[in-house]
């Protein structure tokens, strides 16, 4: 018997020709690909399990640049083309330079910030009730509270004695450490809870950890189970009571990043959003030193962008202009003119996740333009509320330009929205970059679950967005 051939009808040919399809970035991979796929799956979890804190994501970041070439700007010299630089240890750069004479042509950026939804120490946080200690509390960021009750939580940051003396701490990571939590109410008694409002349930006063339960010396005295928690505090640490008002600690959820399902295809994770992108802008650049680009480039790493983007650290201050300025002028090239050609000038990646459609929740998705997981990098031409209120939007040139590099590097990509038009929405960095005349447009993740203490992403989708800034440092010119 002859085997009939399929043969696409006229309909089927223009199609082909004219639809865009977005598709399953899993589909036809080859084993050489996979093999990258959960290679670079398996550093990226190396990397979030050292890096639960601003400050633990900007010294990795560092040591890992060291082994890559990078030298801290502090100790540069204008023969060094790969530098890094530190603000304050929240917010952070790398820079590549390859064109020492041209800094006013701009620079190839890429952004991403490494500040997460948390709950944080309150200056005076110890106290003791029912002869029990706790420690209050308040959250950072957009957090469902209730996400946060009945579950490990591990202890990171830093403290600040009065000599000026840094003491690190981290609590809750190992086998052999304690953990801390948040308490709920029992189901036999929470008629009154369950009758509140999903904002409610949880009141953000009531968001405080468990710490302690023996009195000093065994004795039951007034205070005598804070003054225990305070002695174990100060034979570790030397910290006293005061120096939590000079501390920056944080809750985080203990443990390590996961892969999920039986077939491992996704990473769960505290912290995806938004340090997956961090990650990737890191290895993209670390890995474009291969190429014999001519373009000066940055991937910069911001601090409070859940809250804003504001403090000195974030994209909401001209934490922006000091990179730049500090880069030219440790070149000799540092002319008012040449720092204001070289902001305008350049082309940023904003580079932050989105919502990816999950099925249980598709209501709120409009799904012709909403982020599938498993189907590449998210190009997000504009974020905002509503009638795109709070949004930067990118020039239909600028995506043209991605879309090019995108595909001639075989970049698996969508288009991607946050919800529905009234559904909700929100924002990212761009609109601040985008104020010094630079082309901006976001691009990054999409997750499952974000903002809670266990966020979703598809290894396909990281390793897509890898490729799309690889794409980007290796084909755009400013």
């Amino acid at each position: 018997m002859v085997k009939k051939t399929a043969v696409k009808s006229e309909l089927d040919k223009l199609k082909d020709k004219l639809c865009f399809v977005k598709k399953l970035a899993w589909e036809g991979i080859k084993p050489t690909e996979e093999k990258k796929i959960f290679a670079l799956s398996e550093e990226y979890k190396k990397f979030l399990n050292i890096s639960k804190t601003e400050r633990e994501s900007i010294n990795t970041l560092e040591k890992l640049s060291k082994k890559q070439g990078y030298v801290n700007i502090k100790k540069a010299k204008k023969s060094d083309k790969k530098i890094f630089l530190s603000y304050d240890g929240v917010a952070g750069a790398l820079v590549n330079v390859n064109d020492i004479e041209n800094f006013a042509k701009g620079f190839l950026m890429n952004g991403a910030h490494v500040d997460v939804p948390r709950i944080d120490l309150k200056q005076f946080p110890l106290y003791e009730s029912h002869d029990m200690a706790y420690m209050k509390t308040h959250y950072y960021g957009g957090i469902k509270k209730w996400h946060w009750v009945a579950r490990p939580l591990a202890l990171h940051g830093v403290v600040i004695l009065e000599n000026g003396k840094q003491v690190d701490i981290v609590i809750g990571e190992k086998e052999t450490d304690p953990v801390f939590t948040i308490n709920d109410i029992l189901p036999h008694l929470a008629k009154s809870q369950r009758a509140k409002p999903e904002s409610a349930i949880i009141e953000g006063e009531q968001l405080n950890i468990l710490v302690g339960s023996i009195p000093y010396k065994f004795k039951s005295e007034k205070d005598s189970v804070k003054m225990n928690i305070l002695k174990h505090l100060h034979d570790e640490f030397g910290i006293v009571e005061q120096d939590f008002v000079s501390a920056e600690l944080q809750l985080v959820p203990a443990g390590p990043a996961r892969d999920v399902g039986f077939d491992k295809s996704f990473i769960g994770s505290h912290g995806h959003d938004d340090r997956i992108c961090a990650f990737l802008g890191m290895q993209a650049l670390f890995d474009i030193q291969k190429t014999k680009s001519k373009e000066n480039m940055i991937m910069i790493f911001f601090d409070k962008e859940e809250i804003g983007s504001c403090g000195n650290g974030g994209a909401d201050s001209n934490l922006v202009e000091r990179i730049v300025n500090d880069i030219l002028q440790l070149y000799g090239k540092g002319d008012y003119n040449t720092l204001i050609k070289a902001l305008e000038n350049s082309k940023f990646l904003s580079s932050d996740v989105n919502a990816g459609i999950d099925p249980e929740w598709a209501h709120v998705n409009e799904p012709m333009n909403a982020a599938k997981v498993g189907a590449g990098v998210c190009l997000t031409k504009f974020t905002g509320v509503g009638g795109k209120g709070g949004s930067n939007e990118a020039h239909a040139e600028f995506v043209a330009e991605l879309r090019r590099a995108f595909n001639k590097d075989g970049v698996m990509w969508q288009t991607a929205e946050l919800g529905k038009v009234d559904e909700g929405g929100g924002g990212t960095i761009a609109k601040f970059l985008a104020a010094y005349g630079m082309d901006v447009i976001d691009c990054g993740v999409p997750l499952l679950s974000m903002h809670a203490p266990f966020e979703i992403a598809s290894k396909v989708d990281i390793y897509h967005t890898y490729k799309s800034y690889m794409a980007f440092y290796k084909h755009l010119k400013c």
